[in-house]
C-alpha cells in the first residue's frame, strides 16, 4: 500500500488556560497535513468510545506500548474514532489515557475517504468505522492492517490484526530489514 492519507479537517478540542471559565478550551481545526507531514504515524481506528473491546483491549494496548512505539521512531500515535471531540476527551479521561492522541472523526470524513465507514444500524450505532491500522510516513500510507470481514452491520467484531503486538511486530521487521 502506498496511497495518501485523506485530506480532510478535523474539528478537534484544545486547552486554552485565556478562555473563561471552568470549561477552558476553545475548538482548533486540525488538518491532516499538519498530522501526518514530515511524520511518522502510527494511527488506529476503532467501531466507538466507550465500547467493550476499544476500551478493554485496543486503545488501552496501544497506550501500553507508546513508549515501545516512540523508540521504534513512531512520531506519534492517535486513536481515531467516528465520534465528537466531546465523547473522546471524555473516553481518553475514563482510560487515563496520557499519550496516545485522541482524534475524533465527528462527521466520518476521514474513515469515510478511507473507504472505512460502515453502517452499524444494527446495534443502534449509526454509522461508524471498522477496526484498522496504518502507518504512515510523510502522509503515505506504508502498511493498513484491515480486521477481516468488513461489512455493513457486522455480527461480529473481529480483533485481529490491528493490534499494538500487530503493529509493532511489522515495524520491528522493518528495521530488521533495513540492517
Amino acid at each position: 500500500m502506498s496511497s495518501a492519507v485523506p485530506q480532510v479537517v478535523f474539528k478537534t478540542r484544545v486547552r486554552d488556560e485565556s478562555v473563561v471559565g471552568e470549561n477552558p478550551y476553545r475548538w482548533q481545526d486540525l488538518t491532516s497535513d499538519e498530522i501526518f507531514a514530515g511524520r511518522r504515524v502510527v494511527l488506529f481506528a476503532l467501531p466507538g468510545a466507550f465500547t467493550p473491546t476499544c476500551s478493554s483491549t485496543h486503545l488501552p494496548g496501544y497506550e501500553a506500548r507508546y513508549d515501545e512505539l516512540r523508540q521504534l521512531g513512531i512520531d506519534e500515535v492517535y486513536c481515531l474514532s467516528v465520534n465528537d471531540a466531546f465523547s473522546m476527551f471524555q473516553w481518553a479521561s475514563m482510560q487515563k489515557v496520557a499519550k496516545v492522541k485522541m482524534l475524533p472523526d465527528g462527521n466520518g470524513d476521514f474513515t469515510r475517504d478511507m473507504q472505512m465507514l460502515v453502517k452499524k444500524h444494527n446495534l443502534g450505532f449509526g454509522e461508524r468505522s471498522w477496526r484498522y491500522s496504518l502507518l504512515v510516513e510523510d502522509g503515505v500510507i506504508k502498511k493498513l492492517f484491515v480486521e477481516p470481514g468488513k461489512s455493513d452491520n457486522c455480527a461480529t467484531d473481529p480483533f485481529e490484526c490491528s493490534d499494538v503486538d500487530t503493529m509493532l511486530e511489522y515495524i520491528k521487521s522493518l528495521d530488521t530489514l533495513a540492517a
